[in-house]
């Protein structure tokens, strides 16, 4: 075994498998705010690409959805009341969280196609 090491410098991009991907859009997009990206024009299936930071989300389209399960995305916010008012008025779940994390408050809603999506803050209580 060498001494070598693999030295992660980041989370370049996380993707969610989608069956619509313009339903998918309007969730990530116009929902959540996140901005669309060019994809590379050498991808020939549906998809759509949004970047914050220096990290990306890729929508995949795969005509069924994974199945439902504990694995998500997770978003940290400047105003987690605010975030829940804007997904509940678009008929999103806001289920919060019960097992905290210190100086941390957070909720999970689900996307369109149900995949699971914490939604983080500073807890200011």
């Amino acid at each position: 075994m060498s001494g070598e090491r693999i030295t992660v410098e980041r989370i370049e991009h996380v993707a969610v498998i989608v069956s619509d991907v313009e339903r998918a859009k309007q969730f990530y997009g116009q929902v959540l705010g996140l901005t669309e990206v060019p994809r590379p024009v050498t991808f020939d299936f549906p998809g759509a690409w949004y970047r914050n930071g220096q990290t990306d989300l890729h929508i995949i389209s795969r005509p069924h959805a994974d199945p439902e399960s504990r694995r998500h995305v997770a978003f940290y916010v400047s105003d987690l009341q605010a975030a829940a008012r804007v997904l509940q008025s678009h008929g999103f779940p806001v289920l919060w969280e019960t097992m905290k994390i210190d100086g941390l408050d957070r909720f999970f809603t689900q996307d369109p196609d149900q995949n699971r999506v914490e939604i983080m803050a500073r807890d200011d209580t």
